[in-house]
This record gives C-alpha cells, structure tokens and sequence, in this order.
C-alpha cells in the first residue's frame, strides 16, 4: 500500500477503510473517482450542447399518402436532471409525451417504434429515440430497445424519462400508464 508520503512501504501494510476518510487510499481509487466524474460531466454537457436540437416533425391528420414521408416524433435518452424515483402515476402524468409502441429497428443508437397508441403529445406515425452508448445506459437505467420488442415510452421536451417510467412493455408498466392517463 501507499503513505501519505506516496512512497510504498513494504513492511507495513495499510487497509482503506471509512475510518482513515480520504487518508491511505490507493491510487487506484483516485483514479476511478476522476473517472466517473469525467463520465458523469461529459454525458451532462452532452444533453446541453444538445438540447433542443431534435425537434419532433409536424403531426399528421391522417394516414400518410403513399409518397409523403411518415411524421417522425424524435426523442432522446439523456442522463435525468436529478436522482432516480420509483415509477409512480403523478411524474407519469406530468410528461408531456406517452406513448406505446413496437421497435421495428434498431440502427446507429436510434430505435424506431410504431405507435400503437398514443397517450399524451402529438400523434405521429414514427418514434425515434436516441440512445445512451452502452456504458452509460446502464448508469442511467436506460430502455435497452430490441427489435420486435413492445415498449411504453414517455418523455417532456423530446428526452425520455428513464429510471423506470419508459421501458420495456409489462402488465405493471401498462397500469401504471392507464392509470396517469385515463384508460
């Protein structure tokens, strides 16, 4: 181990434990806190500097022409502002967006659902969420989208709520949804 002097000492070997505070801690544990930490402000200046950059197309009144381009809702999966909460009917009911879907592809970190229906916001005939990369996905409890998976996504100003509100398709989940929205 390393003294306070950073000069190993052989004979003596020192345990990090609560009780030292920040003393005798190893320079591994240093350099995994840094890590984290540039983890954490790079994904949070990542949803600044992108904020407001996908903007959902125009709904349409109706089924497209056959020509005409499908309306798009686009959406990103950005780390939440605060700490996670347990699902509950009232946050649910604050997002401006709900909507149950199927994956139809998964291509470059963007998943595109079908709507089936729509709870709250604009009908469009596609949903396009971006992604998380992998490692910080399972930091921010993120939707791992699937092709041919069913997922109830929700989401305010075109982020998805993540810890748990938008995820994959489940009778609990489902309820949940009925319950914010009235059926």
């Amino acid at each position: 181990m390393w003294h306070r002097g950073g000069v190993p000492d052989d004979d003596t070997l020192t345990d990090e434990s609560r009780q030292t505070g920040t003393h005798d801690r190893s320079p591994l544990t240093w350099i995994v806190a840094v890590a984290v930490g540039l983890v954490i402000a790079g994904a949070a200046l990542f949803g600044l500097l992108n904020r407001g950059a996908d903007e959902p197309d125009a709904p349409s009144g109706g089924s497209p022409e056959p020509d005409a381009a499908p309306s798009v809702t686009r959406l990103t999966a950005s780390p939440p502002a605060g700490r996670c909460m347990l699902p509950n009917v009232d946050v649910l009911r604050e997002q401006t967006l709900a909507v149950d879907g199927v994956v139809r592809s998964v291509t470059e970190g963007k998943a595109t659902l079908e709507p089936h229906r729509f709870y709250a916001g604009d009908e469009t005939d596609l949903v396009v969420v971006t992604a998380p990369d992998r490692d910080l996905q399972a930091l921010l409890a993120a939707v791992d989208f699937e092709e041919g998976g069913r997922y109830l996504v929700s989401a305010t100003e075109q982020r998805v709520t993540l810890c748990g509100f938008s995820g994959r398709y489940t009778p609990e989940l489902a309820d949940l949804y009925a319950e914010a929205y009235g059926g």
